[in-house]
């Protein structure tokens, strides 16, 4: 039986962005059905928005009552095993890294799956990677990271880059998969370590 490389990083992608959404509701005191809906608009919201704009319907979650129960479970144990993690913030940050990464790649390759130009890929993956987590903040009433000097966008768009350049050098699928997404979360990790930002337009006085 051929192995599900892509389901992987679905599957993968998922948990990640669950516990980010589960960490995310738990900065703000939600309760435990808060903290559900959280998770499951951070994991599912960024391939829901990329399957309505490529027409994809039933969009994939729909079609795959798999994803509700990984993210049920996933929910349950953060939840259950939240004491034994001390700092809430480097948790999320974790998490939320390596599904953006993840999901950057699942969405290039959706998109590379319908046939699409390597730009719409990319903006795919961006749309999958980043727009979990901005329904998110909106839903907590934080600005999300994206609107921002953060440099969170910025890292799908150079591992997407990454993944098209090597597309032409490297034969194997999986190690062009496993590198971008280790591009996007080491970039998104060195830029929140060591505080770096984009570019900022407003003066202080503004």
């Amino acid at each position: 039986m051929k192995f599900d490389f892509l389901g992987l990083i679905d599957l993968l992608g998922t948990v990640a962005f669950a516990i980010s959404g589960v960490f995310a509701a738990m900065q703000k005191r939600l309760d435990a059905f808060g903290i559900l809906v959280i998770a499951f608009i951070t994991a599912l919201g960024g391939g829901t928005l990329r399957d309505i704009l490529i027409g994809d319907f039933p969009v994939r979650w729909m079609r795959n009552r798999e994803a509700a129960s990984i993210i049920c479970l996933t929910t349950l144990a953060a939840i259950v095993f939240q004491n034994t993690i001390r700092n809430l913030q480097k948790t999320l940050l974790v998490f939320d890294s390596l599904g953006l990464g993840l999901f950057t790649v699942l969405g290039i390759r959706v998109g590379l799956s319908h046939g699409l130009d390597p730009v719409i890929c990319i903006t795919l993956g961006v749309i999958t990677g980043c727009f979990g987590g901005v329904i998110r903040d909106i839903a907590l009433n934080n600005i999300p990271l994206i609107f921002q000097q953060e440099i969170y966008a910025t890292a799908c768009i150079v591992g997407a880059l990454v993944y098209f350049i090597l597309i032409h050098i490297v034969n194997d699928p999986h190690i062009v998969d496993v590198s971008s997404i280790l591009v996007i979360c080491a970039i998104r990790l060195l830029a929140v370590r060591y505080k770096l930002t984009l570019p900022g337009i407003y003066t202080k006085a503004q």
